[in-house]
């Protein structure tokens, strides 16, 4: 039986996009249709085709200009090419960069059903062999960035253990989206995933929160409560913003982890529980632990398998996919049906800065589709809520932690990961410099275009 495809259409031809349509409907296949290579790859991320069919010659952006963008974006996608002006050196060339097949109008429609069949085929094989029965886990985690994937490869590693597990990452970056994948990956998934942000909650009430309280035990206590630590039994407790609880609550925290148990306020027994423990922050907690913030003990109980989850100007590759999830979510809510972003606008959308990340992206999408008369966002509309966002100021130690990062990355550039040069230049001996770069999770490996130099080895970050 022949597989079912999603197949844009381009074409400039709206008869022969027409003629095109029905013949691939009647195959049964699902089919999106542009009259041009800028409308295609705004549609793209929204449609998420399985094949692409575009003509050749078309006014501004022509087929191979298409085809180029594609495969810089979406290597696996074939795309077939048609043409009226078909010549052995466009062929060539075509088939030279990659095209998946090439047809010169008039066409047999027998043909070009064999192609797309045998391109479905080559889809289904690339999916199998790259999915696994396990990428449901990390469904809500959209990426093509290498960074982001090595992060994900590194919470699937660590959800197959019971050891907590420590997220850093800046603000809006998706913490808790990464926390509730790792506890469906983990053998915990059929248990409880409960979440807290410790930022929230008041220091006064916050041991209640957590280990509960008995009946009587303060004013406002009328019936015993269970904590969020009973209520995460056998499943995961998720500790977001764990960098802000009170210095007086951190000792508290430490003896459940340690002894497995909680006492409820004004009980006279503990309660054992089994947790595991994720944890996150966007604060640097080894410069909390230095100025007495963050006690140590606690630190390396939480932080026994750390995650540094990238930020998104560190992962632009991804903001196309996002915006276009964003976008398909917020259709839904609204009932809208807007189609995807022009050109410029995905454009623009690369080059912002996004000190907000992910949470400020999906603001921007939302502010700018609530607003969109037509089916495509233009570049006007995204500017637009870019302005308006009052999420785009960083804070002044965010800012300085970015300098400082980028600082040693340079460093690091120019002396190709040559740590007593980088030191040098910084004006810092060996020891404080190494620290940097612990502090900054930065490795000067990542740095060296060979092997390490004799006076470097064996001193890594």
């Amino acid at each position: 039986m022949t597989q079912t495809l999603k197949i844009l259409l381009v074409d400039d031809d709206a008869d022969l996009l027409k003629l095109l349509s029905i013949r691939l409907r009647a195959a049964r296949h699902q089919v999106k249709t542009a009259t041009c290579g800028e409308e295609a790859l705004a549609l793209l991320p929204h449609f998420q085709p399985s094949l692409v069919i575009s003509d050749l010659r078309m006014d501004g952006m022509d087929g191979l200009a298409l085809f180029d963008s594609i495969r810089r974006d979406y290597p696996g996608l074939p795309v077939i090419i048609l043409t009226a002006h078909g010549s052995i050196p466009e062929a060539v060339d075509a088939t030279q960069r990659g095209v998946f097949g090439y047809l010169t109008k008039p066409f047999d429609g027998s043909q070009l059903l064999s192609l797309v069949e045998k391109a479905g085929r080559l889809g289904a094989t690339t999916s199998q062999d790259s999915a696994s029965p396990s990428e449901e886990w990390r469904s809500e985690l959209i990426t093509r960035s290498a960074v982001m994937e090595e992060a994900l490869r590194q919470a699937y590693l660590a959800a197959e253990t019971e050891t907590n597990i420590l997220i850093q990452s800046e603000s809006g970056t998706g913490k808790e989206l990464l926390a509730r994948a790792i506890h469906r990956a983990s053998p915990r998934a059929g248990g409880p995933f409960v979440a807290v942000n410790c930022s929230a909650i008041p220091e006064t009430l916050l041991e209640s929160e957590l280990f509960g309280h008995s009946k009587g035990s303060f004013t406002g206590a009328t019936q015993n409560r269970k904590g969020l630590f009973e209520e995460a039994d056998g499943g995961t407790l998720f500790l977001d913003e764990v960098g802000d609880m009170p210095l007086t609550f951190q000792a508290k925290l430490l003896r459940a982890l340690q002894e497995g148990e909680v006492r409820p306020v004004g009980a006279n027994r503990s309660v054992s529980v089994d947790v595991r423990v994720i944890s996150a922050t966007h604060r640097d907690l080894e410069q909390a632990m230095a100025e007495e913030q963050f006690r140590a003990d606690l630190f390396y109980r939480l932080n026994v398998v750390r995650i540094d989850l990238p930020p998104l100007r560190d992962r632009r590759e991804d903001i196309p996919l996002l915006a276009n999830r964003f976008l398909t979510q917020a259709n839904a809510r609204n009932k809208r049906q807007i189609e995807g972003f022009a050109p410029d606008a995905i454009e623009f959308m690369m080059t912002a800065p996004w000190p907000g990340n992910v949470r400020q992206l999906q603001n921007l999408v939302e502010h700018a589709t609530a607003i969109c008369t037509t089916a495509i966002v233009p570049v006007s509309l995204v500017q637009r809520a870019l302005r308006h966002d009052l999420t785009i100021i960083p804070s002044l130690a965010d800012v300085r932690e970015r300098q400082d990062r980028e600082y040693l990355e340079n460093l690091l550039r120019v002396t190709e990961g040559k740590v007593s040069a980088a030191a040098r230049l910084a004006g810092r001996n060996r020891t404080e410099f190494y620290k940097l770069l612990r502090r900054h999770h930065l490795d000067p490996i990542w740095f060296r275009p060979s092997a390490p130099d004799t006076d470097d080895r064996g001193a890594g970050a």
